[in-house]
């Protein structure tokens, strides 16, 4: 078996223990599609005191197109690290889909970047979402673009503003669309 097959149960079985903790304590009941009833998302980006260069993102979608931040330039972009197998980001991928479609013309693009998985897993898992991602799902199999960006776990996501530099950052789940995250965002829009 390889490392990295090795490492993908190792997870999952991690996580299927960490949910079954969950499960056990008072007040918590499963969900479809999430094995327990989770606290409610966040709303709010943590600022960045010094905000600096985005690290370096090019990687291949679904159907294979690569995508590269570098290419995005000039537009406000959010740049979401996820997995299928993570509840919190299951649960936040349809308020980015809303937040772009609610900010996409005034120069917001996303980016989600699944760490660790197949296109098929994530290909599957996203049929299940409303509204559907209309934005690019990358795939970053060997966990190489987590690295360099200094993910520690899932989801993180990052804005980066119009000059290249991350300007917020979002540890845990979010509830994108909210208008505190909104406001947040609106300042750094291209098209004010």
């Amino acid at each position: 078996m390889s490392f990295a097959r090795a490492e993908a149960g190792m997870k999952r079985g991690l996580f299927a223990l960490l949910l079954a903790g969950m499960a056990a304590l008072p007040g918590m009941t499963a969900l479809p599609g999430i094995a327990a009833d989770l606290p409610p998302l966040t709303h709010g980006l943590t600022p960045m005191t010094e905000p600096k260069p985005a690290p370096a993102l090019r990687l291949g979608d679904l159907d294979g197109k690569m995508h590269d931040l570098a290419d995005l330039k000039g537009k406000l972009v959010v740049v979401n690290f996820w997995a299928t197998w993570c509840p919190p980001c299951r649960r936040e991928m349809p308020s980015l889909e809303r937040l772009k479609q609610r900010l996409q013309a005034r120069g917001l693009a996303v980016l989600a970047v699944d760490v660790g998985e197949n296109a098929d897993t994530v290909f599957a898992f996203t049929g299940q979402l409303e509204p559907a991602p209309s934005f690019p799902l990358l795939l970053d199999r060997d966990s190489q673009a987590m690295q360099r960006w200094k993910v520690k776990g899932l989801p993180t996501t990052f804005v980066v503003d119009a000059a290249g530099k991350v300007i917020y950052r979002a540890v845990g789940g979010r509830e994108f669309e909210h208008d505190a995250v909104v406001s947040q965002l609106l300042p750094h829009l291209p098209d004010q």
